[in-house]
């Protein structure tokens, strides 16, 4: 790992509250009556019900809920046996995916010993407080003993995920390889390389899944894990091999699946060569696969081929698992993870896999239409239907396997209710970023002599999401760039007042755009200094796709360059600002932000249309309301009555688009208070998640309100209706903030091409 991205990881993990999860309380806490019910006496009355009933404890506390996430850090993510306390930040990520991909809520726990009966007292003791127990880095072969224990003395789902998450991810990748190539299971020729927790789990599901397990060469440390070595274990023991095979040379010979879990690039292209027509290759070894992917498929064109990385096709990961089964786990109380709900979940992923692919996902990867094949066996990451296809499938088997204590009846309800937890605000960032990275863009940073700007630049290049071209003043670049230790080696640096940068050509397109309106060709060659208006030339003649600025500078002084020099989309009158609030239960676009002071009815028409266009290109359906302190006409005025004309119009010219107004925003964002009170409404059914506001004040003030509740984060202004893509951040946004805004700019440029 380099040192600028250990530093970088040293202060996500420190700045602010120390550490990356809270608890926040889910039940009102304000008021003294409140907290008697929350606590005493009222809390008496749960307690005495638990203790009549102990299953009510799922009625009336958490517990439901709630999973443990539990390590000796004796088995860190390739960092070894690093001791529990160090482990801790790696237990508090996993919480952080449950509740993402889940909404499971997750309290991590180390426990300092490395002795076995101590670890499995302590996790039994804790059974009372927590619906399931997910065991995390623990070395071999300890862990096997210590879920094997658990899995007997407690009553409540328990899976190591280190050994079954990825056994049933890359279960499901091998059922559809193997179906791609037109092989049978109970045939293949199978080489695993590895033996350690997730190696072992791996090849058992492999082998429940039909594989022959006399067709199976498992290698370790040593070599090729044979039948007459001494002192096997009996995880070992199980797949060892009395075939005169000794080397991973010998084992790959006519081999139809190799099955990588130990360390980089031990795999070489003869190796590959040798092995059986359509090879399937998981080299799932982190971060260097045992072959790197680009050589792998250079070296066999038949390949079928999986890494655990994200920047290849058939990422095997186990975010695609472990979340859903413990929610479907949950939801009906199973007392246990058994080998058929594991089944359940492979299969249920694999299937997916052969299903249509969502637009939202075509989209975020740059695909057209992403279709099951060689390169894609599994699904992505960011499928939004995993919850709804792999948590159902999980529940069933533990119903259909007698471990469900609380059976589901309503399938289609259960289903609803998965979806509606989808709406994390980590979701949306999650997809722009993906989407950003397929497709990178030139981003001009306009003020990159300031620090927060080239460090932002820096983290786009280095993930991928953008190329930054940096305009600013080189002298203090450099200067900023060695007191901070940055990088921005091969990132081009422009500065204007360099005589060799001075663009004559710029000076001539400029007076010829301007000349009509008071610009001579002095001033084209003096505005041409200006940092704006030499990136919006940029933009404009194809040297550049994004221009982002206004960290330093005021809205207007931004803005004008880019309206003279650009300017706006054919048959639109007026650009507007819009902000991208990211909450907790999704994402919300609000506009005009930024802009126009006092819209009039048409140019409000013309602006929930930009933001419809925009919200659209995110993969959201627009449900726009244009906001007023009135709801359908209650009360008169100007607002009101701007706002019942643009509705007006767009309820004629633009039918299916569903808008509605004038509106209050309480009832804009309760479906219930809408439904009982104007029935008749467009937005009814669902929320809004777009708002119009009336007039630049109410929407400049909500969103700075929002922000600073710490309520909402705040992307923007993503600014709508040019020809091309420039982006104006907050004057003093932070670091993060502006990686943000260049991940939507990237986005924006993208569909403008």
């Amino acid at each position: 790992m380099s040192n600028k991205i250990k530093e970088e990881a040293l202060n996500y993990h420190s700045h602010g509250r120390p550490g990356k999860i809270e608890v926040i309380p889910t039940k009102p806490t304000q008021t003294q009556r409140d907290l008697t019910l929350a606590y005493s006496p009222g809390v008496a009355e749960p307690c005495l019900r638990i203790a009549d009933e102990p299953e009510d404890v799922y009625k009336y506390t958490s517990k439901g809920n709630l999973v443990a996430v539990i390590s000796n850090g004796t088995a860190v993510l390739g960092l070894g046996n690093i001791g529990a306390a160090a482990s801790k930040p790696v237990m508090e990520g996993k919480g952080i995916l449950f509740k993402i991909f889940a909404d499971i809520d997750v309290f991590d726990i180390e426990i300092d010993t490395e002795n076995v009966d101590e670890f499995v007292r302590t996790v039994k003791l804790l059974e009372p407080t927590f619906g399931g127990v997910n065991l995390e880095d623990i070395k071999a072969p300890e862990c096997f003993e210590i879920e094997e224990r658990l899995k007997k003395e407690l009553n409540i789902p328990i899976m190591h995920d280190d050994q079954h998450g990825t056994a049933i991810i890359s279960g499901a990748a091998l059922l559809n390889a193997v179906e791609i190539a037109g092989k049978k299971l109970s045939e293949v020729k199978l080489v695993v390389n590895g033996a350690g927790a997730s190696a072992i789990s791996c090849t058992k599901i492999f082998v429940s899944l039909g594989v022959n397990k006399d067709n199976v060469v498992m290698l370790d440390s040593s070599g090729v894990i044979r039948s007459d070595r001494e002192s096997l274990d009996k995880q070992k023991a199980q797949f060892a091999t009395a075939r005169d095979i000794h080397t991973l040379e010998d084992a790959m010979k006519d081999a139809d699946v190799f099955v990588g879990l130990s360390k980089g690039n031990i795999l070489s292209p003869d190796m590959l060569k040798s092995m059986a027509k359509d090879p399937i290759v998981f080299a799932m070894a982190n971060p260097d696969p045992e072959i790197e992917y680009e050589l792998a498929i250079a070296t066999r064109d038949d390949i079928i081929m999986a890494t655990g990385r994200s920047d290849h096709p058939n990422q095997v990961n186990n975010v695609l698992g472990f979340p859903f089964i413990f929610r479907g786990a949950l939801d009906v109380r199973a007392t246990e993870i058994n080998e058929e709900m594991k089944l359940a979940a492979v299969k249920a992923i694999a299937e997916l896999a052969k299903e249509p692919v969502p637009e939202i996902v075509n989209s975020a990867y740059n695909e057209k239409n992403t279709t099951f094949g060689k390169f894609y066996i599994i699904p992505k990451p960011i499928d939004p239907r995993l919850i709804t296809r792999v948590a159902p499938a999980v529940a069933k088997a533990a119903m259909d396997s007698g471990v469900a204590k609380h059976p589901i009846q309503d399938w289609e309800a259960y289903e609803t209710e998965l979806r509606s937890r989808l709406g994390l605000e980590n979701k949306f960032i999650s997809y722009i970023s993906v989407k950003a990275k397929q497709d990178p863009k030139r981003v001009i940073f306009a003020e990159a002599d300031t620090y927060k700007v080239l460090k932002a630049a820096q983290i786009v290049r280095d993930e991928g999401i953008a190329e930054p071209i940096l305009l600013g003043r080189r002298d203090k670049i450099e200067r900023l760039v060695a007191e901070n230790q940055l990088d921005i080696e091969g990132i081009k640096v422009i500065d204007p007042y360099e005589e060799t940068a001075f663009r004559q050509d710029f000076i001539d397109k400029l007076y010829e755009k301007r000349k009509r309106k008071g610009v001579s060709l002095y001033s084209a060659a003096k505005l041409m200094r200006d940092r704006n208006y030499y990136g919006s030339m940029m933009v404009e003649f194809g040297e550049a796709d994004v221009l982002i600025s206004g960290l330093t500078v005021n809205y207007a002084n931004t803005i004008r360059p880019a309206l003279q020099v650009i300017g706006v989309q054919p048959g639109i009158s007026k650009v507007a600002g819009m902000y991208i609030m990211n909450t907790k239960k999704g994402p919300l676009f609000f506009a005009d932000t930024t802009v126009n002071p006092d819209p009039s009815a048409q140019e409000l028409v013309d602006i929930t249309r930009l933001v419809a266009k925009e919200v659209k290109a995110f993969n959201i359906e627009p449900r726009i309301a244009m906001l007023s302190y009135s709801n359908f006409g209650s009360a008169e005025g100007r607002v009101p009555n701007g706002i019942q004309e643009a509705i007006k119009i767009l309820h004629r010219e633009n039918p299916d688009m569903i808008v509605e107004g004038d509106i209050q925003a309480n009832f804009a964002l309760n479906p219930q208070m809408l439904e009982e009170n104007f029935p008749f409404s467009k937005l009814k059914g669902a929320p809004a998640n777009t708002f119009i506001f009336p007039n630049l004040a109410a929407g400049n003030i909500a969103y700075k309100m929002l922000q600073e509740l710490k309520v909402a984060e705040a992307i923007g202004p993503v600014l709508l209706g040019l020809n091309k893509s420039v982006h104006i951040l907050q004057l003093g946004s932070s670091v993060r903030e502006i990686v943000n805004m260049v991940t939507i700019a990237v986005v924006d440029a993208q569909m403008k091409k």
